[in-house]
């Protein structure tokens, strides 16, 4: 009986470390993506909570402007309400909604952050203009509301601005 032996490689000649440098590169690799994820993945989280606060600004200033439709709606139609009073202007004098919201922005009282005014009298002739004869009561209710207001009580980035035309 005659055995069979297999042939013998001398593991020094046959190998050069190429696999290690192989690996190497590809552990690099991996690295590198990873380290791109978690860049991707930081600044996604930051913009998800950027948008959050805005929206959470804006659901707050839409709020507040409900809550003076809902005084003007029950004023206008002498009911009672729960709504909080707020005090209606005039259109005696000029108004711009941006520049208001940028002075008001600042605003530590909650009060402060709303404006209203009555500009049914000036678009009906009501005014001391002399377009038209005055009148015991506005034909035509229709007022401006200016809101601002951030995402928390106390403003920690975002705010928001919203300037409303309110017919009751």
């Amino acid at each position: 009986m005659t055995r069979r032996t297999l042939p013998q490689f001398d593991s020094r000649r046959g190998q050069r470390g190429a696999v290690l440098y192989v690996a190497l590169i590809m552990l690099l690799l991996l690295a590198m993506i990873g380290i791109v994820g978690m860049q991707v993945t930081g600044m996604q989280e930051r913009m998800s909570s950027n948008y959050r606060s805005a929206n959470l600004a804006f659901q707050n200033a839409e709020g507040d402007a409900r809550r003076v439709e809902c005084f003007i709606e029950a004023t206008v139609n002498r009911t009672a309400t729960a709504c909080p009073a707020v005090t209606i202007d005039t259109c005696s004098e000029a108004f711009d909604a941006s520049a208001w919201a940028q002075t008001h922005a600042f605003a530590t009282p909650a009060a402060d952050r709303v404006s209203v005014r009555a500009i049914g009298p000036c678009i009906s002739g009501n005014t001391s203009l002399g377009m038209g004869g005055e009148l015991d009561e506005d034909p035509n209710p229709i007022y401006q509301i200016t809101v601002y207001a951030t995402d928390l009580p106390v403003a920690s980035g975002a705010d928001a601005a919203i300037d409303t035309i309110f017919r009751p």
